[in-house]
């Protein structure tokens, strides 16, 4: 199969995508003769920012690898991201935190897993010695808390609803009394409104969004990164 023939020849820059959900154990990328491989272009800062989360960080339901957020803002912010979703998973356990913050030379800590901590109140149990861990490691690193998105189940069921706004309104609390005791560095944006007012319209089962829905979290992350990452 040839997705792509091109009449002439010029140096391209190209990425691969690898699976989502699968492993990659070997790649063999074939080249015309005469042709070469050069190494790519230096990112604008090759410092990650490295992305804890659920199935959703992870890109579950992206049409395409491409396609999941983390990637499309690796591309906008031409940065490298470390995507540590985890389908199934992803509830701040203390271990997985060290290993987080075991990640070298990070720019910037996402932290994206409230849609898998919202029973027993774990994401309130959790989410105050996650940050806490991070910060033994990289005391200055900025730390971007990230309330989930909006499930359309929120449309029918008013505990949903209010179950939500509880841990959102937790998360903006928390980061306001750790900027209060003096980090500066800690910062909270509103998940809620990164798919738009149809929300509802961007979800592939309720809760994993489309690519539609991944493009709306990328637009909705970026200029809150842009401006972080700036300072």
């Amino acid at each position: 199969m040839v997705l792509l023939d091109l009449s002439t020849a010029n140096l391209r820059n190209v990425t691969l995508n690898f699976p989502l959900y699968r492993g990659v154990e070997q790649v063999s990328v074939g080249l015309e003769r005469g042709a070469r491989i050069e190494p790519p272009p230096p990112y604008a800062d090759d410092r990650p920012v490295v992305v804890y989360g659920t199935s959703i960080t992870q890109g579950g339901c992206a049409a395409r690898p491409g396609m999941a957020y983390t990637n499309i803002l690796s591309r906008r912010l031409n940065r490298p991201f470390v995507n540590l979703g985890f389908s199934g998973s992803g509830r701040g356990e203390p271990e997985v935190a060290r290993c987080v913050a075991a990640v070298p030379n990070p720019a910037l800590f996402l932290l994206d897993y409230e849609a898998n901590a919202w029973a027993d109140r774990q994401l309130e149990r959790t989410l105050p010695g996650f940050i806490d861990i991070l910060r033994e490691r990289h005391a200055e690193t900025p730390i971007l808390v990230v309330s989930k998105i909006r499930y359309p189940r929120e449309l029918l069921e008013p505990d949903v609803l209010q179950g939500a706004a509880d841990r959102r309104a937790f998360q903006r609390d928390l980061v306001d009394q750790r900027r209060a005791a003096g980090d500066a560095n800690v910062h909270f944006l509103d998940g809620a409104g990164l798919l738009g007012d149809d929300f509802d319209e961007c979800t592939v089962d309720g809760s994993h969004p489309t690519t539609l829905g991944f493009w709306r979290m990328a637009r909705g992350l970026e200029p809150a990164l842009r401006r972080i990452l700036s300072r």
